[in-house]
């Protein structure tokens, strides 16, 4: 089933202004700097799931969900604010590991490319 633009939209517009305001407003330290990847809202708009990539080491990526999870009921206000929604969804902080399985999978394709070279024909 195709996404409606205007949910397309308003995931769009969710992902602008919730990376704004993680970044600004957030004061946990558990946040710190962190990239929100990707939004994808329910079709009756009542739950969004957020995808997160923290940066650096600093906590692991369970500690900066568990902060974002703690700023739900914040965030999830401003948004409603921020783009005029009746009902603001509420909100779920998923880790995306996308990234990081791109990376194993590209080591993997080396590792066996380098194994394939060794080998006498």
């Amino acid at each position: 089933m195709a996404k409606s633009q205007r949910l397309a939209r308003i995931e769009g517009e969710m992902q602008r202004v919730l990376a704004t305001l993680v970044s600004r407003e957030v004061r946990d330290p558990r946040v710190g700097n962190v990239t929100i990847t990707a939004v994808s809202v329910t079709p009756d708009m009542s739950t969004a799931r957020i995808w997160f990539m923290p940066f650096g080491d600093k906590h692991t990526p369970e500690e900066v969900g568990e902060g974002l999870g703690r700023a739900a009921g914040f965030l999830r206000g401003e948004l409603g604010r921020a783009l005029q929604l009746r009902h603001a969804p509420k909100l779920e902080f998923l880790y995306d590991q996308q990234i990081e399985n791109a990376d194993k999978l590209t080591r993997l394709i080396d590792g066996a490319v380098k194994s394939d070279q060794r080998k006498p024909d």
